[in-house]
């Protein structure tokens, strides 16, 4: 059977879709047509999730591994390389001492980097299960910088990509452990590697924090409670049912509005009904303390890459340090 949120999603399916057996012995299946953008998918054989053997455009993470199918459309995409200037992604190892151990991260450079000029910084997080280099493979972080830029509609900036993987999912204690430590990791350990690193604003207004899924409710839980250390962010596809009680801080702050530069609460047009709630629930919190924000619902996809993407590029990227 073929299976995949994404790949079921744009062909409407709510189950996966059996192959037929033909009379060679061989299984087939035709679908689509579909939509051009990039669809994770699957096979189920004899019950079991597998990769598709044939396809070399696979995806991993610490969760088992899925297959891409990019589907072309007229011309390059807006996640995908195009004739204009690149920028670099540079792959960093990095000792934490915060978690005992060696640590990944990755930061995007725009075109014409220069060390004579000071750059904001967003911090860019992933979901539960995702490596850190999840948002350039995946999201296409870095193809999207590029063209945005070459587009006029972004401020050139550096993307820092950590690994925010500090619990692993299979702990029971996941969600509790989590925030405390990824806290501390950011404060003592990333920010001040990338600031030694590269050169960057080292303000607040300077800095802005993103993350999609877990990522986002980092954002919410760890970003909006410092904001000393933020003043931007971008919550994809999260939120938090109790938000009036986990972010009591921000909502009951009658200066909040001055310290936010630019909130964005975002989620796919195929999740709001499921795990999206999260999302509703934060932006109608924020609606009723009058929390300026920017709450936007969009793209193909639902709790997905595809609405991942769309929202880095419609809109956090181009919105960020925006006057």
């Amino acid at each position: 059977m073929l299976t995949g949120g994404p790949m079921l999603l744009a062909l409407k399916a709510k189950d996966p879709i059996p192959f037929q057996k033909g009379d060679d012995g061989l299984w087939s299946l035709t679908v689509g047509p579909v939509k051009p953008d990039i669809y994770v998918y699957k096979f189920i054989i004899d019950g079991v999730q597998v990769v598709d053997p044939n396809n070399t455009l696979t995806g991993f993470n610490d969760q088992p591994g899925y297959s891409n199918l990019v589907v072309q459309g007229a011309g390059p995409a807006y996640y995908d390389a195009k004739p204009v200037p690149h920028g670099a992604v540079t792959r960093h190892i990095y000792h934490s001492d915060v978690l005992n151990g060696e640590r990944e991260l990755y930061v995007y450079t725009p075109p014409g980097y220069s060390p004579k000029k000071k750059y904001p910084v967003l911090y860019l997080v992933g979901g539960s299960g995702e490596l850190a280099s999840g948002w350039s493979l995946d999201g296409r972080a870095n193809f999207i910088a590029d063209n945005l830029i070459a587009e006029g509609k972004m401020v050139p900036m550096l993307i820092a990509m950590p690994n925010n993987q500090v619990v692993h999912r299979s702990d029971p204690n996941h969600t509790e452990k989590t925030f405390p430590l990824f806290e501390e990791e950011l404060k003592k350990q990333i920010i001040p590697f990338v600031e030694k690193t590269y050169s960057t604003r080292t303000d607040r207004k300077g800095r802005a924090l993103a993350g999609l899924s877990m990522g986002g409710r980092h954002t919410q839980l760890v970003g909006l409670k410092n904001l000393d250390l933020f003043s931007s962010f971008g919550i994809f596809s999260a939120g938090d049912l109790e938000t009036e009680k986990v972010s009591a801080a921000l909502l009951n702050d009658p200066t909040a509005n001055q310290k936010v530069d630019y909130l964005l609460v975002g989620q796919g047009t195929g999740e709001v009904e499921t795990i999206g709630k999260r999302a509703v629930a934060l932006h109608e919190a924020l609606q009723k303390h009058n929390i300026k924000h920017d709450y936007y619902v969009g793209g193909e996809g639902a709790h997905d890459w595809a609405t991942w993407r769309h929202l880095l590029y419609y809109k956090l990227l181009p919105n960020l340090w925006r006057k």
